[in-house]
């Protein structure tokens, strides 16, 4: 069976000048049709035709034959059945599949299932076509009447099919110099992303962005031990992307649990070998790593599974990081190769805390937000909980929220008992809450750039030696930081200091607090990332 493909493409495009040979995803409009015609296991012939220099030359590179088309088959009231009519050789042919070189996103797949549906099913002509029902309307004696009898949400309308202009598979004995349709006649649904035809410049971009569309992993773990910001910032980061990643985590170190209630995709492994098995297979060209810390080992094993991806690390202080392509490390400020960008420029804040705004600041503290991240491995939840049982902080409301890796939750939750303590688990509401407050308690890591970033006064406490190396949570920048594991006593008596601080010098925290953009570091990241 001899089955020939058909690309018809002239030089004159009025509304997209050079269309069919722009660059798009690093090749010509063009090459796509041939590329998918030729690579077919269905069709056994290629022709292109057309009246353009640059056309025959990708075409015959390429390894398909040119039909040189005269000039009177390029006007613009010449149909495209007298093109492919002219294309065909005098040979024993037994389908003619017409293909738009404007039909990029097409694939080969889709189109070779389409011939064969065609010959299986005996028909004379099959065009590409989408299914979209939608709730319309005609023209019938000057008035507009709907094309529905009932209004129904989309998924119960009956099937619309339109036309997608990527092929249309015809048997030979039916093309002509006025037609390719013939009497048994059909259409070949086609996924969304490959029914573009590109007519405008709104239609190239849209092409242009599936093309060049990334391919993105994120590999994330998460502990009472590590903290679980990290899970945070990779749920925030996947958001950003204009595709879906896959989010890896090892079920070692991390309990799914922690993600909460997200719909992005969570993949398992069972360590790093596996998780280097699936990233072979899937090979995307951007991968995040936001684990702490990285060997050299481990990123030259990445290298070598995933050789096309751009490596982008997150607060990573291991030596990794000299294999990767971009670090970020938001809590710390020393910088020491190009690739690594520190500071809190970089840091990404939740997409809600992005809706308020800053607090005012009162005459008086009323009430007092306490968090300590989502694993506070120091327990100074349980030990300022404590504290505040006293009487003499019974005229201030405490607001206590555990993360979703706390230990001992239900025994710190009676702590609900007392009238001005509201002790909260796993809350999604963070800057409702922060933002009722007028003061703060907490960690070196991301809720002190959250209150930073309405503008709260805040005391902070290291977790760990490596929160010790945070940088920004400092007294510089507007918080006051008493150090690792600080005596109760040191936390009591700033505590005291805070609750009957001044408003002025409250406000003065405020102001040193707000003017850091930490508002603008996720277009930063996502910018150097996208730039790669």
């Amino acid at each position: 069976m001899k089955i020939l493909a058909v690309i018809p493409a002239r030089a004159g495009s009025k509304g997209i000048p050079n269309k069919n040979i722009r660059i798009i995803g690093g090749h010509p409009l063009i090459y796509y049709s041939i590329k998918n015609a030729l690579n077919s296991e269905m069709i056994t012939d290629v022709i292109v035709s057309t009246d353009s220099p640059e056309v025959r030359i990708i075409a015959e590179q390429m390894g398909a034959r040119v039909r040189w088309r005269d000039s009177f088959l390029c006007g613009d009231s010449i149909t495209l059945d007298s093109v492919i009519f002219d294309a065909v050789p005098e040979e024993d042919w037994s389908y003619i599949v017409t293909m738009q070189p404007t039909s990029p996103t097409l694939s080969v797949l889709t189109l070779d299932e389409a011939i064969k549906y065609t010959i299986k099913n005996d028909l004379d002509t099959v065009i590409s076509a989408i299914n979209a029902p939608r709730l319309s309307w005609r023209e019938k004696d000057g008035k507009k009447i709907p094309n529905y009898t009932e209004r129904l949400n989309r998924q119960y309308l009956p099937s619309c099919y339109v036309e997608t202009g990527a092929f249309v598979v015809s048997k030979a004995t039916v093309v002509t110099p006025n037609t390719r349709i013939g009497n048994k006649v059909d259409v070949y649904e086609v996924p969304q992303d490959e029914s573009l035809d590109v007519d405008t410049f709104e239609d190239l971009r849209s092409v242009a962005a599936i093309l060049e569309r990334q391919k993105v992993a994120i590999y994330v773990n998460g502990n009472n031990k590590r903290g679980i910001g990290h899970i945070y910032r990779a749920l925030e980061i996947a958001d950003e992307f204009y595709v879906k990643p896959d989010i890896y985590y090892d079920i070692n170190q991390t309990d799914s649990k922690v993600f909460g209630k997200t719909t992005h995709n969570l993949i398992a492994v069972n360590g790093i070998a596996e998780l280097f098995d699936k990233c072979k297979e899937k090979k995307y060209t951007v991968f995040i790593n936001d684990i702490l810390t990285t060997s050299i080992d481990y990123m030259i094993g990445l290298r070598s599974v995933l050789p096309n991806a751009k490596i982008v690390n997150f607060e990573d202080d291991g030596e990794g990081i000299i294999k990767a392509d971009l670090v970020f490390n938001a809590l710390f400020h020393e910088n020491e190769y190009s690739q690594v960008y520190a500071g809190e420029k970089y840091y990404i804040s939740g997409k809600t805390f992005m809706f308020y705004e800053p607090i005012t600041i009162k005459d008086k503290v009323e009430k007092v937000f306490v968090s300590f991240g989502g694993a506070d491995p120091q327990n100074y939840s349980d030990r300022i909980l404590n504290m505040l049982i006293k009487p003499e902080y019974k005229k201030f409301h405490f607001v206590v929220v555990l993360g979703r890796a706390k230990n001992n939750v239900d025994a710190l939750l009676k702590y609900n008992k007392y009238d001005n303590i509201d002790v909260l688990f796993d809350v999604t509401n963070m800057p409702e809450l922060m933002s009722g407050c007028d003061i703060g308690i907490t960690s070196r890591g991301r809720t002190g750039y959250e209150l930073a970033i309405l503008g709260i006064p805040s005391i902070s406490m290291a977790q760990n030696q490596r929160e010790e190396k945070h940088g920004f949570v400092c007294n510089e920048n507007g918080f006051t930081y008493i150090g690792l594991n600080p005596a109760d006593e040191i936390i009591e008596s700033n505590l005291k200091m805070y609750l009957s601080m001044s408003k002025e010098s409250r406000t003065r925290f405020h102001e040193k607090l707000l003017s850091h953009d930490l508002r603008g570091g996720r277009k930063r990241v996502m910018g150097l990332i996208n730039s790669l």
